[in-house]
């Protein structure tokens, strides 16, 4: 009889939208079973938070387009696509990050010997993370300047700090993310670019809630 082969494993949609979440941990040590949780968790907060983004803010477009056409333009419309906006930039920020997907001089990177090439990815995501941790501290600073004026947005009449809190958590994220690239760096034979991409072609998955 002609061998048949196994059907191949359709993924739930659990696994599609968070593919990390069924890989076993039963062999990883601390730091690589800290490293892969707070994976899990940044990943589900960062894209969902992108996703519902980008679709809020094409239907707010829309809306306001049809709006301004037949009747009157929607008044919050401006202030809110700001506030989106924000969110996808800095939201962004870390998912480049932890996605290997900022601009980097690459061809330096790939020239080098295995042990070399892992020295510099954590020298440059300590720097990176140092630089991004200062940029977390000095945004803080920036929102508790912006509470204490007490501004307000002029068409929602919401206090404009609001509007700033995103910025502090982006650097923050990505901060992080650098932080889990040394980590994974120490615990992985081979050299990693990000906490989740081994080398920034190979194929990206996109997880969320």
């Amino acid at each position: 009889m002609p061998d048949t082969q196994p059907e191949p494993h359709e993924k739930s949609l659990i696994e599609k939208m968070n593919p990390e979440a069924h890989v076993d941990t039963s062999t990883m040590n601390l730091f690589e079973k800290g490293n892969h949780y707070i994976g899990l968790v940044v990943n589900a907060v960062e894209v969902s938070v992108m996703v519902f983004c980008v679709a809020a803010l094409a239907v707010l477009l829309i809306a306001n387009v049809f709006a301004r056409t037949f009747f009157q333009s929607i008044y919050f419309a401006e202030e809110v696509s700001v506030f989106l906006v924000l969110l996808i930039t800095f939201t962004g920020v870390s998912y480049g990050v932890r996605k290997a997907r900022h601009i980097r001089m690459g061809a330096f990177l790939d020239a080098m010997p295995t042990k070399m090439e892992k020295i510099f990815i954590i020298i440059i995501s300590l720097i990176s993370a140092v630089v991004l941790g200062i940029m977390t501290w000095a945004s803080w600073q920036y929102l508790f300047n912006a509470l204490d004026r007490g501004h307000m947005s002029q068409a929602l009449r919401i206090p404009k700090w609001t509007f700033y809190v995103v910025i502090p958590i982006g650097f923050g994220l990505a901060t992080i993310q650098y932080l889990r690239t040394i980590i994974k760096n120490f615990t992985e034979p081979e050299p990693w670019q990000s906490p989740d991409q081994q080398s920034e072609y190979e194929d990206e998955e996109i997880g969320g809630v």
